[in-house]
């Protein structure tokens, strides 16, 4: 949580989005907007969301369909015709013509170039230079930044790596126009000053970030450290699915089932929030009921318990909350929505001054401690000194302030004119009450030391948690510790050379593992990588370890002695596991390539490193587990709550694959034997290990008759009469129009050569994903000459 945990109603409008369950994410709510005339112009349903499927079974869809199109621009027109249209666009985002950069800028080595301690010190009095449009709160706008920072960071969740601070994603919708968001519209353009003078060699996302610890140090708080090297999005992630609501803020309770069941990949309780309502779980001010959503909420987002204490207690030492009056009739329309004159910023407050003292964000009007411009543990002193009562701010809002008066006269109003009692959120009150989160606090009480520390590292975890590897990190401030949730991994003592790698190809060649075997523990390896958050991958040879040894999609009894053959091989070569099980993977796809005519080398990058399992953060990897994968033909779902195809998608964007590469890589992984094993789904050829277009050239086949036998699953018959069993994750090739076309290319008689070529280039891509340590070894050799 952070000073502003509350939210503003949405108004009359509403946004349109579909509803998801289980761990895919390849869905957003579109945001109303207005159009020249002033009213609401349609919108475009963004990315296809499988829930949408259900309509079909008495489901409601969230599409207007009634909405004519006001203009091209205002949205893609087929999605509003056919809302189950499988949106490939988040194959193909962050694309060079929507950069504004020149070709070859190298943002991470033009932040190196910076005067950190200069460019701190601009921010720095930024923060203390109060401007009349919007007045800084006790003097200062550090509480302001450290909730800045806090919620652009904030939105990341362990179960997909998306979200998080890594793009600067809080510039654009949802998140700009996010209730819980509302006036850090302001907060950004504060800093415009800043990202003015230093230009492209200082990112948004970065700036955000660094503004949010230069805040902390000039209140008193030492921070853990910095890591620059965030490169800015241009435009809006569409492949984030934030929720099944078609309004914010409206309970959550669309995305719970049974017991307070919060889905997948979900974290938030609600649509519009970054973590937990503060009036307690849809607005019941119960302490208790709060502490349940903190633990699940907070664990989501990758925080233990002791992490979570210390981030809400730290991110309350400071600052307030605004609700100086009512909300409704007083606050205009979010930024996405608001009128053109008043150039992005959103929020308009008609109360009073409406800003200063008459500041209208939350609708809470709370101030936690006496010094709420000065680092101390002084929150968790106030949050046991007194007893609690329930109160209403100004604006309605459930809050709390000590029984009897008590404290009447020790806390500052914003501006120095006049003093007040401490306040608290029923979410800071479930610190204490919770018997878990209470011995932390308790503790955080009486050990200063012990909660600074605590502090520090976890501040440091949520605003670089999806940044991923060290190697990922710049600047002078980046910490000399690396900790286990960047997923360590120890540098090879030997970086083998042609004969080394030769030679690990040797020992495979007469291991009596098959092309099939092999290419199923490299393909478990290496596809676990997320450019989301930058995890998984092949690199640090998790796959030998646990929980992904033991993830049920990888075949645990199959790859389980491929792992020990290959464990050997590498003892005996001296070359470490992980860049074996790569060089090992890349002898099968050069003999499967050579047995079907088209001989190739298969690029290869040593230097991979083999993680322990005390390097391995096991808690958070069991969220990475895939319950679904179409690159391997697998969905044990018992009941196919969307169509599997919208997952194979959403894997690829995961993987970070376009839409070209993730067909060649199904059409190979099939033919190459890459599913279930017993199974033959999509497997349609008579030479199973062989690189060959079979997969393409039956799905393209115009005399196959096909036919739905089961759920999620088909049987074709040719024109010869032989029979084809596949899956959605198979047809799709076929029966999609973008696919197809695809599929066409790469089946044609002139494109065999084509196809392995272009296999073994989306092969490399997902072997290599996570090699962020090669890549800037070598942008530094080069440039150094």
């Amino acid at each position: 949580m952070s000073a502003e945990d509350k939210n503003l109603p949405h108004g009359e409008e509403s946004t349109t989005v579909g509803e998801m369950n289980d761990t895919v994410a390849v869905g957003q709510p579109t945001e109303p907007r207005a159009d020249a005339d002033g009213g609401a112009a349609p919108t475009a349903a963004a990315a296809d969301n499988p829930q949408t499927a259900a309509e079909a079974e008495g489901g409601t869809c969230p599409v207007a369909h009634g909405a004519p199109l006001a203009h091209p621009t205002s949205g893609d027109a087929n999605q509003q015709w056919w809302p189950n249209r499988l949106n490939l666009k988040i194959l193909a985002k962050d694309q060079p013509v929507q950069r504004p950069e020149d070709a070859g800028f190298d943002y991470p080595a033009a932040f190196e170039k910076l005067d950190l301690a200069e460019v701190k010190a601009t921010i720095a009095e930024v923060l203390t230079t109060s401007k009349d449009w919007w007045p800084a709160d006790f003097g200062t706008y550090g509480p302001f930044m450290i909730r800045m920072a806090w919620h652009s960071a904030g939105t990341y969740r362990v179960g997909d790596g998306r979200g998080g601070a890594g793009e600067g994603q809080q510039r654009f919708a949802p998140l700009n126009s996010w209730p819980d968001n509302a006036s850090l519209d302001k907060a950004r353009r504060l800093l415009w000053p800043v990202k003015k003078k230093y230009g492209q060699s200082l990112s948004w996302a970065d700036l955000i970030v660094l503004a949010g610890n230069v805040a902390h140090e000039t209140m008193g708080m030492p921070t853990f450290g910095f890591s620059g090297g965030r490169i800015d999005a241009y435009e809006p992630a569409d492949d984030v699915y934030w929720g099944p609501e078609t309004e914010w803020t409206n309970g959550g309770a669309e995305r719970y089932k049974g017991e307070r069941e919060l889905d997948n990949p979900l974290a938030a309780v609600e649509m519009g929030l970054i973590y937990v309502n503060p009036e307690g779980p849809e607005g019941e001010p119960d302490p208790l009921k709060s502490a349940k959503d903190i633990h699940e909420t907070f664990s989501r987002m990758g925080m233990n318990a002791e992490e979570t204490v210390a981030l809400i207690g730290g991110g309350h030492t400071f600052g307030k909350t605004h609700g100086a009056g009512p909300v409704e009739g007083n606050i205009g329309a979010e930024p996405e929505a608001a009128d053109i004159e008043q150039m992005g910023l959103g929020w308009k407050n008609a109360y009073g001054e409406g800003k200063g003292r008459d500041t209208i964000t939350s609708g809470l009007e709370v101030t936690w401690t006496y010094h709420p411009t000065r680092w101390d543990n002084e929150f968790f002193h106030i949050l046991y000194a007194y007893e609690w009562e329930l109160m209403e701010s100004p604006a309605g809002a459930k809050q709390w302030r000590p029984v009897n008066g008590g404290g009447s006269d020790m806390v500052p109003e914003s501006d120095f004119q006049g003093r007040r009692e401490p306040r608290m959120l029923t979410s800071d009150l479930a610190l204490r009450f919770d018997p878990v989160f209470g011995e932390i606090s308790k503790r955080f009480k009486d050990d200063f030391a012990a909660f600074q520390d605590a502090y520090a590292r976890a501040w440091f975890k949520l605003t670089h948690r999806d940044m991923g590897p060290i190697a990922r990190h710049y600047g002078p401030e980046v910490p000399s510790e690396e900790l286990v949730w960047m997923d360590p991994v120890t540098a090879p003592e030997n970086v083998p050379g042609d004969a080394e790698v030769q030679a690990v190809k040797d020992a495979v060649a007469s291991s009596g593992l098959s092309v099939t075997e092999l290419v199923k523990t490299a393909w478990a390896a290496a596809s676990s990588f997320r450019s989301s958050d930058k995890r998984g991958g092949a690199n640090g040879g998790r796959i030998r370890l646990e929980p992904q040894r033991s993830w049920e999609v990888n075949e645990p009894a199959v790859i389980g002695p491929v792992i020990t053959t290959l464990e050997q091989i590498a003892e005996q070569t001296g070359v470490t596991f992980a860049d074996t099980l790569v060089i090992a993977g890349n002898w099968a796809v050069e003999k499967a390539a050579a047995d079907g005519g088209v001989p190739v080398s298969v690029p290869f990058t040593p230097g991979r490193g083999d993680a322990t399992q005390e390097q391995t953060d096991e808690e958070s990897f069991r969220h990475m587990e895939p319950k679904i994968d179409g690159f391997r033909n697998w969905d044990p779902r018992p009941s196919k709550q969307f169509p599997s195809e919208f997952a194979l998608v959403d894997r690829a964007n995961l993987i970070g694959l376009s839409a070209p590469e993730m067909t060649v890589l199904v059409a190979g992984l099939r033919v190459l034997g890459a599913v279930p094993e017993g199974s033959t789904d999509g497997v349609w050829t008579e030479n199973v290990g062989v690189l060959s277009q079979d997969f393409l050239t039956a799905i393209t086949d115009i005399d196959t008759q096909w036919e739905k036998v089961a759920e999620g699953r088909y049987r074709g018959v040719t024109a010869e009469g032989k029979e084809l069993f596949g899956t959605r994750d198979d047809l799709v090739f076929g029966s999609n129009s973008e696919l197809r076309t695809l599929s066409e290319v790469y089946a044609a008689d002139d494109a065999k050569e084509k196809f392995v070529r272009d296999f073994v280039a989306a092969w490399v891509k997902v072997m290599d994903a996570d090699r962020f340590d090669a890549r800037r070894a070598a942008k530094e050799s080069v440039a150094q000459g």
